[in-house]
């Protein structure tokens, strides 16, 4: 499958310091990527870059989406292109309704029927947001709140739907659960970009992954090969070995790429 992103070399800086520097990946039509990193490596700021969100950057680089640079495009453009964005955090609006929220996913469509049906659909993935149709969503749990958001990007029927840390604050169980719609909805056609701190989870999904370093990546592959890489098992999996901290700083060396 063709990459449907392409982002090459950009850098972005935050009151001149940068934040990330020289990053560069693609994400095939289809598929789910995913991005680690620690606190701070810069996996948010990559993401609001792609979305347009922080202004005049990126400084350097492209960002392709279906072949179209959309560096420095407005947000909304962005949007309109085909991208949905779900950030950290849920950031829903408390006193809006369940299916109020749905429907401003929907905003930039005309198709009444083709809503409905997508409401349904949206339904079907979360059956706890059904229940709560004229719930205010200042009301539903952590948990409910993020399906919601998610719920709300894929009303615009995305092509590619960027997912920041979506099991933030939640439950296993209910880890389990949002990476299993996560997967339901990439098998019906929408290509995912995600960042997620549980590791193990988003590599379990996920067919290529990618580890972001104080602002640059430095080790890319197949997610399967890097479930089973050793150090990539103790550095962000927690899985011990004789791997040393001095033996970790050889190891990013040896993997940077650019």
């Amino acid at each position: 499958m063709p990459d449907l992103l392409e982002v090459k070399n950009i850098e972005t800086y935050y009151d001149l310091v940068y934040a990330i520097r020289g990053a560069s990946f693609a994400v095939e039509e289809g598929s789910i990527t995913t991005i680690l990193g620690n606190n701070g490596a810069g996996k948010s700021t990559i993401l609001k870059t792609i979305m347009g969100q922080i202004e005049d950057q990126p400084d350097k680089g492209i960002i392709e989406f279906d072949g179209i640079p959309i560096q420095k495009w407005d947000t909304d453009k962005i949007v309109r292109k085909g991208i949905a964005y779900v950030p950290e955090g849920r950031e829903v609006f408390k006193e809006l309704t369940v299916h109020e929220h749905l429907l401003m996913g929907a905003y930039l469509r005309k198709d009444s029927s083709g809503i409905k049906q997508d409401i349904k659909q949206v339904f079907e993935y979360f059956p706890v947001l059904k229940e709560r149709t004229n719930q205010w969503a200042g009301t539903l749990s952590g948990g409910e709140q993020q399906m919601l958001a998610i719920g709300r990007a894929l009303m615009l029927r995305p092509r590619l739907l960027i997912l920041d840390e979506p099991s933030l604050g939640l439950s296993p169980i209910l880890v389990k659960e949002i990476f299993s719609i996560i997967t339901e909805i990439n098998s019906k056609g929408t290509t995912i970009l995600l960042v997620e701190q549980n590791a193990n989870m988003a590599l379990s999904i996920s067919s290529t992954g990618l580890i972001l370093e104080n602002g640059r990546f430095v080790m890319k592959g197949k997610a399967k090969d890097l479930l089973e890489d050793k150090d990539v098992k103790e550095f962000y999996l927690g899985i011990k070995s004789e791997t040393s901290a001095k033996g970790y700083q050889r190891w990013k060396r040896k993997k940077a790429w650019r």
